[in-house]
């Protein structure tokens, strides 16, 4: 279901939609937003941008999890937080888009420990050719990253052996 996942509208259809297909068992928290590119210093951030990428990256992923907790509490499901290096390590320019992710690391290992019957996975999925990367490095050749559906078999991996909660690198 294409849509905005700041839009409270859209949250709670997907919530509704999982349940019409007969339940929920797995949120997988994608959504992010970069921010400005070529990517700023922190003394630089225009903060409305910064705004956003706490808005997409941080709050209605939150948002969409509280929605949807309740289903997944009841079916002993799972919910993966996509994340990034840049939540953990320092890198310039950053600075806004891995302070969200950093924000994103912490809200998912609280949830683990606040609801202990489900499985929540902080996934860190490497550097991937993706838009948002590319935007990261306007005008660099970044073919040598893999293409995200690489990461696919991890994934299938994570949510059919269920490890412990916690940060997973893929």
């Amino acid at each position: 279901m294409p849509g905005d996942i700041t839009d409270p509208a859209h949250r709670a259809a997907l919530v509704t939609a999982a349940d019409e297909l007969g339940g929920l068992d797995l949120l997988v928290n994608n959504a992010g937003v970069l921010g400005p590119s070529p990517l700023p210093t922190l003394a630089e951030f225009p903060l409305d941008r910064l705004r956003e990428v706490f808005e997409v990256n941080v709050l209605a992923q939150l948002a969409l999890t509280q929605q949807a907790l309740p289903a997944l509490v009841a079916r002993a499901g799972s919910v993966v937080f996509v994340t990034s290096d840049a939540a953990v390590e320092p890198y310039p320019g950053w600075g806004g888009y891995g302070s969200a992710k950093a924000a994103l690391e912490h809200i998912g290992r609280v949830l683990a420990v606040e609801a202990p019957e489900l499985r929540v996975w902080v996934v860190d999925p490497g550097d991937l050719r993706t838009r948002m990367h590319q935007d990261a490095f306007p005008g660099e050749d970044i073919s040598d990253r893999q293409l995200p559906e690489a990461v696919i078999p991890a994934y299938v991996k994570l949510v059919t052996e269920r490890p412990e909660s916690g940060r997973i690198r893929l």
